[in-house]
């Protein structure tokens, strides 16, 4: 069962982000701060849950939180910056969105950069421990799933609808056989070393 607090006293909001491992699309970030007596039995770490399930709580989470933001970085500032300062620069975004201003960040993972003067505190596995992280990483999921299907559309050679541009097989070896679009991430390594593209 997930906690609804890390504590009572200041104004949480929780903050994770998706599509950190892919080859092709943004890093997404959401921001949720949740009501004080907010429940839901479903709510999880989304990659514990279904397409569905995501989809259903996307609208739950929508309705009823106090403010949620979501915000993409996209390939040329992740080729840039790289993807850890690209995915901390997608929480802050999402974070400076909320229409209420949170007391304190609660962050999943092991590293963030201060954001304004707000006190934050990182957590390991956050999206399976409270719930703020969770309906982060639940809105991330679902807004960045709805960008690639989009930009599928144009490029349904690499399947990204199916993957959304994670490292699978079946996109490897599109980019094998077609090469790289406009959307893939030129810092990463898109292919083993034995199958190396010219860029």
């Amino acid at each position: 069962m997930l906690q609804l607090n890390y504590q009572d006293t200041y104004l949480e909001c929780g903050t994770d982000e998706a599509g950190r491992g892919c080859l092709a699309g943004p890093v997404t970030a959401a921001a949720v701060i949740l009501p004080k007596n907010f429940k839901n039995e479903l709510l999880n770490d989304s990659k514990k849950l279904t397409p569905q399930k995501r989809q259903d709580l996307e609208v739950v989470i929508k309705e009823e939180a106090i403010s949620y933001g979501v915000s993409h970085v996209f390939m040329e500032d992740i080729d840039t910056m790289n993807i850890l300062n690209a995915s901390i620069l997608a929480m802050h975004k999402a974070i400076a969105k909320l229409k209420t201003r949170p007391e304190l960040i609660l962050v999943d993972g092991n590293k963030f950069k201060p954001f304004q003067s707000i006190p934050h505190h990182c957590i390991v596995k956050g999206d399976s421990k409270f719930l703020s992280i969770a309906a982060a990483s639940v809105l991330a999921k679902t807004a960045r799933d709805a960008y690639m299907r989009e930009i599928d559309k144009d490029y349904p050679m690499y399947a990204w609808s199916k993957n959304k541009g994670y490292p699978t097989q079946a996109h490897r070896d599109a980019i094998q056989k077609y090469g790289i679009s406009q959307y893939h991430r030129k810092s990463f390594k898109l292919l083993p070393q034995q199958l190396e593209i010219k860029l």
